[in-house]
């Protein structure tokens, strides 16, 4: 897809398979994320979340790109500290309701992902990329530091190296991207795909109460103290363990058999 027409969606979105693939659709943009395009995110990312049979999604961008972040020309158009923090404000909800969604999503990157398209990676569960992909927290060489893109970044990438990306606006290709732990895979443009599904069929070959389960805990215990953290992680294993799902998985362990998850 080249072009989008006035009356063509911000956003494409198909279900399939229990995964939700959500497109960004202003290729002619690189997928810059409008006003409009982050609320219809939202809005998606909310609604996804109440479906109990979904479980995956995969975020991925039309055109030539993935994301080259933040609209610039609507940003210049009102310059107001109060529409700043509004818009700013609405970008981190996005990105955190990604982390409320209960199933993991998946960033399918082509191209460049830059800023707050950088970002979206970060705050993306897990990534695959193409080997030509590249990405930077480039706001500084507009003078602009990347500050929200940054709290995605620094929680992927180690201090120094995501320090260096926000300071020099570098690009890193998606081989040092996968080495500093901001993509877990990389594969050449024409296998993307067939990477992203061996990914997806492992998610989806899994208990959904477990990963359901096992993403929220994840986050919820990054945020504790040590002690804090193994006492909720107990509570929660002992929880799971009550699914029907944990006890269909070890009665099929040691039956050798295939569990059949019923998702209770």
């Amino acid at each position: 897809m080249t072009a989008v027409g006035a009356n063509e969606p911000l956003l494409l979105r198909e279900e399939r398979d229990r995964v939700a693939w959500l497109t960004l659709n202003r290729p002619r943009q690189y997928n810059a994320l409008s006003e409009e395009l982050l609320a219809e995110l939202t809005s998606t990312f909310d609604s996804l979340a109440k479906k109990e049979a979904l479980q995956a999604v995969v975020i991925a961008g039309a055109g030539k790109s993935f994301c080259a972040g933040h609209d610039l020309k609507q940003m210049r158009a009102t310059p107001d500290q109060e529409y700043y923090r509004r818009l700013f404000t609405a970008c981190s909800e996005m990105m955190l309701s990604i982390r409320r969604l209960p199933v993991p999503v998946v960033a399918r990157v082509h191209g460049i992902a830059t800023a707050a398209g950088c970002q979206l990676v970060g705050a993306c569960d897990l990534a695959v990329a193409s080997d030509d992909a590249r990405f930077a927290t480039s706001g500084i060489n507009a003078g602009l530091f990347c500050s929200t893109p940054a709290v995605a970044l620094s929680r992927n990438v180690g201090t120094k190296p995501a320090f260096e990306m926000l300071v020099t606006g570098n690009f890193i290709s998606a081989k040092e991207a996968q080495r500093l732990g901001l993509v877990n895979r990389v594969a050449a443009a024409s296998a993307l795909d067939e990477e992203l599904g061996a990914l997806l069929n492992q998610i989806l070959n899994k208990s959904p109460v477990a990963v359901r389960t096992g993403k929220k805990m994840f986050y919820e215990q990054q945020g504790k103290a040590l002690e804090e953290a193994y006492a909720y992680a107990a509570e929660v294993m002992a929880c799971n363990m009550m699914a029907e799902d944990a006890g269909e998985g070890i009665d099929a362990f040691i039956e050798k058999r295939d569990a059949v998850w019923r998702g209770r």
